[in-house]
């Protein structure tokens, strides 16, 4: 199976613009993030998709791979759908790598991977079980439910699945919960489908993408992660960093 990682990074964000080319402890987010990906085993090879002739040169610098994508793209997923229709290589399966977490464990990409294993499986994530009540009622925190399968039952910021005639500082003890790790695996012809597709109800109304791969009926595989990066969302962010 040949698997490619894609790491989608655009210049332009809201709260914290020029964000891939920041320096962290003497190295730029984006040349972190590929190097980690670089040492995923699974990973045949890793492309780097931009908008911005600054991190497209940046990248060449430093001898990474990088495509040039259009600007329009409302999301990494459109934007590696890009990328996949431009390359002459073929591909099975498409790891989408989030741009802003310049820790992420190779061994998370790996495990992403491993889900293609199953014939089932259209679309692939991670999550990780909830230990907080804290985490549990953030919905900034987005939550899955999942079937005996390991496959996505529903994606929603609120705790899921509520439990009645229970107080809600119990839950954790009467339920496991999960948290979504925002890292994505799509076989490629998923990938370019999935792409085309208009936003659905749930997901304008949780502002979840993946609730409308769900709607359109894609089975989303899911393994459980004791893993979780730092994402780089704000300034403030860069102070979570510490280095041994």
């Amino acid at each position: 199976m040949k698997i490619i990682g894609i790491i989608p990074s655009r210049f332009g964000s809201t709260r914290f613009p020029g964000k891939p080319l920041v320096k962290i402890n003497g190295k730029t987010m984006i040349e972190r993030v590929y190097h980690q990906a670089k040492k995923a085993k699974s990973l045949t090879e890793v492309i780097v998709a931009t908008d911005d002739e600054r991190i497209f040169k940046h990248v060449k610098s430093f001898g990474g791979k990088v495509i040039m994508t259009s600007s329009a793209h409302q999301s990494g997923t459109e934007r590696c759908a890009e990328v996949i229709n431009k390359l002459k290589e073929k591909y099975d399966v498409v790891i989408n790598i989030q741009g802003d977490e310049p820790f992420i464990n190779p061994e998370q990409i790996n495990q992403l991977s491993l889900c293609f294993e199953d014939v089932k499986t259209d679309i692939a994530t991670l999550i990780k079980k909830i230990d907080a009540e804290e985490e549990l009622f953030n919905l900034n925190r987005p939550k899955v439910d999942i079937d005996e399968n390991n496959f996505a039952k529903m994606f929603s910021r609120e705790a899921i699945p509520p439990i009645k005639n229970v107080a809600k500082e119990n839950w954790l003890k009467k339920h496991t919960y999960y948290k979504h790790i925002g890292i994505y695996g799509y076989r490629t012809t998923v990938l370019k489908k999935i792409s085309q597709l208009p936003p659905s109800p749930l997901e304008i109304k949780e502002k979840l993408e993946q609730l409308r791969w769900l709607e359109n009926g894609y089975t989303i595989k899911i393994a459980v992660t004791t893993h979780e990066g730092i994402a780089i969302d704000t300034p403030a962010d860069l102070e979570k960093i510490t280095f041994k």
